[in-house]
């Protein structure tokens, strides 16, 4: 095996408190190697250093979000992209009886609040907007935000830890869920499928490659059939197992709806590319880049893309119908992006230069509008969706 903990030069050091906190995340991984025997996949590490409770990079109190954060998603770089959204919400809710709105995993906040808002204007506000968040920290900024944007709403807003214990109408609004989700690394190494494995010794982490599990395996054997090639010797990436259980936890709660996915991802033909030959895993630190997952576990996003073309096998898998699927930037402009930017648009040039920002950094092909995709799984709801009617991509999952 061999150290991953290699030093990146041009990443900023955290300070002494931080550096404690990730201490701490890596004496969590090390009780769970020994609790293993030595070793644990690399989606149980990647499970501990975002989830382990408190410390876990989403569920301690590091500011993620926005520019004092380590990213910025698209609620954050506009009401637009919320408002938006919130515009096929209400279309989907005119069609069903009693519609509620589950978000999961809200960050700031800010979504919900921008959301609640235009739902109001509307005229379709649900009785209840849920937020399934396991973090406490991120609960509480999540009601000041609310609270401050849009205090006369904030108690249609009901806080989990899971599901709605009855079954409900309802749409479920999931932006960057996937891509956090833990994932299993793997290698394909002559005829034999690797999985990457970790190790704690000695006080830092250890990683290395060991032949992988009849599961996993199969996992990988199901994307060659799927792209129609072999994938290369010695081609390293990942794969998302979670997909289909926490889409069947979804289902099992729902009596009708539409479950809307938003995440950068591509195709398995794109995803699982020769050329691709890393993978898709990416690390950020205050809006830096870079690909290694064990740098001080517990102070960065560990993430990948989506498989999309899996999450559609998933879906159908748990009995939802996948009834569209297309680029952010479509979606968006299908949503009503220009009418709610000739809604807003005044006299001030600074405002109208921000908005025009705020729009191409949303859609551009080189910005969000491509590289994010939105997918809706339906259950029991058949009706025409107008944030898909410029392009559907179906065909090409």
């Amino acid at each position: 095996m061999h150290s991953s903990l290699d030093e990146i030069k041009d990443l900023p050091q955290p300070d002494a408190q931080a550096r404690q906190v990730s201490e701490q995340v890596l004496q969590k991984v090390g009780q769970a190697c020994a609790a293993e025997g030595g070793l644990i996949s690399f989606a149980d590490y990647m499970r501990i250093a975002l989830y382990e409770p408190e410390l876990g990079y989403y569920s301690g109190g590091l500011h993620k979000f926005g520019e004092q954060g380590d990213f910025i998603t698209a609620p954050e770089v506009s009401p637009l992209f919320s408002q938006c959204l919130a515009n096929q919400v209400a279309e989907i809710a005119d069609k069903l009886d009693d519609c509620q709105v589950i978000e999961f995993g809200a960050g700031s906040g800010v979504m919900a609040a921008d959301i609640l808002l235009r739902l109001e204007q509307l005229e379709h506000l649900p009785q209840h907007y849920y937020i399934l968040e396991l973090s406490a920290e991120l609960q509480q900024r999540q009601r000041e935000t609310i609270g401050s944007k849009a205090p006369h709403l904030l108690d249609r807003v009901t806080w989990l830890h899971s599901m709605p214990d009855n079954t409900l109408n309802a749409v479920v609004l999931a932006n960057e869920i996937l891509d956090a989700m833990p994932v299993e690394c793997f290698r394909k190494n002559g005829d034999g499928i690797e999985q990457l494995v970790i190790g704690f010794e000695n006080g830092g982490l250890l990683s290395d490659y060991r032949p992988a599990g009849e599961d996993l395996a199969q996992v990988v054997t199901n994307i060659e059939h799927r792209i129609e090639q072999e994938l290369p010797d010695q081609y390293s990436s990942e794969v998302n197992l979670n997909i289909q259980p926490w889409l069947q936890f979804i289902y099992d709660s729902l009596q009708s709806g539409v479950v809307l996915l938003i995440d950068y991802g591509y195709t398995a033909s794109e995803y699982y590319m020769s050329e691709r030959q890393r993978g898709t895993l990416v690390c950020h630190y205050q809006h830096r880049a870079h690909n290694n997952p064990f740098w001080y576990p517990g102070l960065q996003d560990i993430t990948a893309f989506v498989d999309f073309t899996d999450v559609a096998h998933a879906a159908v898998d748990v009995g939802y119908h996948v009834a569209a699927f297309t680029t952010q930037a479509a979606f968006l402009m299908s949503s009503g992006l220009a009418d709610l930017h000739q809604e807003q648009l005044s006299d001030d040039v600074k405002q109208q230069i921000s908005l025009s920002q705020q729009i191409k950094t949303l859609t551009l092909p080189s910005e969000m509008g491509e590289k994010f995709k939105v997918m809706a799984l339906a259950k029991d709801y058949d009706e025409y969706m107008s944030g898909f009617m410029m392009q559907d991509h179906r065909g090409k999952l």
